[in-house]
């Protein structure tokens, strides 16, 4: 659907407060036409015949017919909201699907081009549509109105009066063109500026490195100057407008004034009938035409231009839905292989793997590596160069996406909590699912406590997860997807906010509930809980069980070597791990964050924000605005140590990132060591 056509539907959906908005119209149009009549009521049958009581009784119901047009437009104001705040979240969509998909922007630093776009343009054509339906629905109203009333109370001033008007209106229509060219100029000067000043903020290290400050400031200066430019060719334009509109304006109302007395002197018009003309001419027509001036030069010049503007990046070919369906959830993937770019370096290359309903896999591998842009394979998200990823024995982007989103659940790093009940955040995925099924998976995953510190599951979460710390954030999702029907769960790092303890409690429990889990490891203690691990390094790919990839994979081999290494200064304390130890309490981390961190289109995984109609294959987190992730939260009892060890390493190890390693147990059971810094950071 082309941005036009999405922006007529919007407005055509919200038809019933347009019926109320026409219905105010009328009430606002009372006082525009009878205005100048119950004038001339006034001084014909009042005030020049010695009746002063008559003419303040024709005056005093021109006060009432006023009262009645106010009325009118205050339920205009009542009503606007219902019919441009749906128009403004279908455009924010729009052009947030438009700024992932677009692969022209350089992916190592923001589209603060893409940011100008949703927080500039698409409030212009918000303001811009709120303006016409208050100013040109009153506008076309009253001038409607009061030209009735003039034709029956003045006719013979009316060809005078529309000569200089219809002059106007042509002149200004000229104009229009020059200031649409001119309004559009601003608004790629906006954006330049925008993204010279973002790409400067990115790169600001590396400036300082180099000395280029004079450079950047230069380029800063450059697109300033045009921004600046560009809005005074506007406002040049803009003057010119309003000129033209008030001559059109005061020039009706001097012929009338010329043009009244011998109309009177010859008996063609009344002193009221005058007066009455004059009073639509100087309190309706007159207005009017600013108005117009207003909202056909400014108001809707700039939402033609925003909706230009936006239409060039926001519109995306129809992509048509998949029809395959899947016989199971078998997950083959043969020979993939996948770059950010036709020239970039794969970050996955020739991967072949089976994984089979009940299998647990784990990803390992240090921070940018590609882990995400797997799961964003894996689910469907990304396209790969070659290869293909098949479920049930179908391409999985082949899969309708009504189905995918059943099947398929991929739970980001960044969860998050929306506002609403416990149970609807939980259930977002299994609407018709009892409170016992909800509460089940609760208590699976290690969110019991987390439930009674809350209240239950009725239990109301402020905007934005008020009151819920990022690890608490987390523990909902997984409890989310755990309720949900999906068959191929894939883990991206959704533990990274609670202990470890905690976090083998949430695997084990996804291991346990059954279907294919993938785990992509915050910690590479999840390994040790795998059926197989696969291992990324850049340049090549190793799959295998545990114990064969430390005898094959040196990259693995050292990964585990440096988590089992201690860190210098730092020791286990010998005490053993509560459930949700290194955790801090709900609240001290601010809210959760918005996006869900899902890639989208051509995006990766888990790196930014993204506003889409439909959340992408399932996600554990919908997608919506919030606030930056903030401190770990306390969990729920769980299993106090992983069981097993491998290669001398008890298993059940690891801790926050930043934190040193509180795990340890008394008697006979082996301290498991500190984590090393170089772990964390992988």
């Amino acid at each position: 659907m082309s941005l036009h056509r999405l922006y007529w539907s919007a407005l055509a959906g919200q038809w019933r407060g347009g019926a109320v908005l026409l219905v105010c119209s009328l009430l606002e149009g009372v006082p525009a036409f009878f205005s100048g009549r119950l004038v001339e009521l006034s001084v014909d049958r009042g005030f020049s015949v010695g009746d002063p009581a008559a003419g303040l009784g024709w005056l005093t119901l021109f006060g009432l017919a006023a009262v009645l047009g106010a009325f009118g437009s205050r339920m205009v104001w009542h009503q606007l909201g219902k019919v441009v705040e749906p128009l403004r979240d279908a455009l924010v969509t729009a052009v947030v699907r438009g700024v992932l998909h677009d692969e022209s922007p350089p992916r190592n630093q923001p589209d603060s081009s893409g940011v100008a776009r949703i927080t500039q343009h698409v409030e212009v054509v918000r303001d811009a549509t709120a303006g016409l339906l208050v100013q040109a629905r009153g506008m076309l109203v009253t001038t409607a109105s009061a030209l009735a009333g003039l034709v029956t109370v003045a006719g013979a001033l009316v060809v005078p009066v529309a000569v200089p008007v219809v002059v106007s209106l042509v002149v200004f229509a000229c104009l229009l063109p020059s200031l649409a060219r001119r309004q559009r100029a601003l608004a790629l000067a906006d954006e330049h500026t925008a993204a010279t000043a973002g790409a400067s903020l990115a790169g600001m290290r590396d400036i300082v490195a180099c000395g280029a400050e004079p450079i950047a400031a230069l380029a800063m200066y450059d697109a300033v100057d045009e921004q600046a430019t560009a809005a005074i060719r506007v406002a040049r334009s803009s003057a010119l407008r309003a000129l033209v509109i008030s001559l059109g304006g005061f020039i009706p109302l001097l012929l009338a004034l010329a043009l009244a007395p011998g109309l009177v002197a010859r008996g063609e018009l009344t002193a009221g009938a005058a007066l009455g003309a004059l009073v639509y001419l100087a309190t309706t027509m007159q207005p009017a035409l600013r108005g117009l001036a207003a909202t056909a030069g400014t108001v809707v010049l700039r939402l033609l231009v925003a909706l230009r503007r936006l239409a060039e990046t926001a519109e995306l070919p129809a992509v048509p839905d998949g029809t395959a369906t899947p016989r199971g959830t078998d997950v083959q993937v043969r020979a993939l292989t996948f770059g950010w770019g036709a020239t970039a370096e794969p970050v996955v290359r020739g991967l072949d793997l089976d994984l089979r309903p009940g299998e647990h896999l784990a990803v390992v591998g240090p921070s940018g590596i590609g882990k995400s842009t797997l799961a964003g394979l894996l689910t469907g998200m990304l396209t790969p160069q070659e290869g293909r990823v098949l479920l049930g024995g179908v391409p999985v982007r082949d899969v309708p996406t009504a189905l995918r989103h059943e099947l398929v659940a991929l739970i980001p790093q960044e969860a998050y909590v929306f506002a609403g009940t416990v149970r609807d955040n939980v259930g977002l995925f299994a609407s018709s699912a009892s409170d016992d099924t909800l509460l089940a998976a609760v208590d699976a995953v290690g969110a019991g406590a987390l439930l009674r510190r809350l209240g239950g599951l009725h239990a109301e979460i402020g905007h934005g997860g008020e009151g819920i710390s990022a690890g608490e954030a987390q523990l909902l999702a997984l409890a989310r997807v755990y309720a949900s029907s999906a068959e191929f769960v894939i883990l991206d790092e959704a533990t990274s906010h609670l202990d470890p303890v905690s976090e083998a409690r949430a695997e084990r429990a996804f291991a346990a509930r059954g279907g294919v889990l993938v785990v992509i490891a915050h910690r590479l203690s999840s390994a040790l809980r795998a059926d197989r691990v696969v291992v990324m390094d850049g340049r090549e790919t190793a799959l295998g069980r545990h114990t064969d990839l430390l005898a094959r994979s040196a990259r693995y081999a050292e990964l585990m070597q440096a988590w089992a290494t201690p860190v210098a200064g730092e020791a286990a304390t010998g005490a053993e791990p509560t459930a949700g130890a290194g955790s801090q309490p709900a609240g001290t981390g601010g809210s959760p964050p918005a996006c869900s961190g899902a890639a989208v289109g051509g995006a990766p995984a888990g790196n930014g924000r993204a506003t889409t109609a439909n959340p992408p294959v399932g996600t554990g987190s919908a997608v919506a605005a919030g606030a930056p992730a903030g401190d770990e939260a306390a969990a729920t009892a769980g299993p106090t140590s992983d069981v097993g060890s491998a290669a001398g390493t008890p298993a059940g190890n690891g801790a926050t990132s930043g934190l040193p390693s509180h795990s340890g147990a008394t008697g006979s059971t082996p301290r498991p060591p500190s984590v090393s810094r170089a772990a964390r950071v992988s």
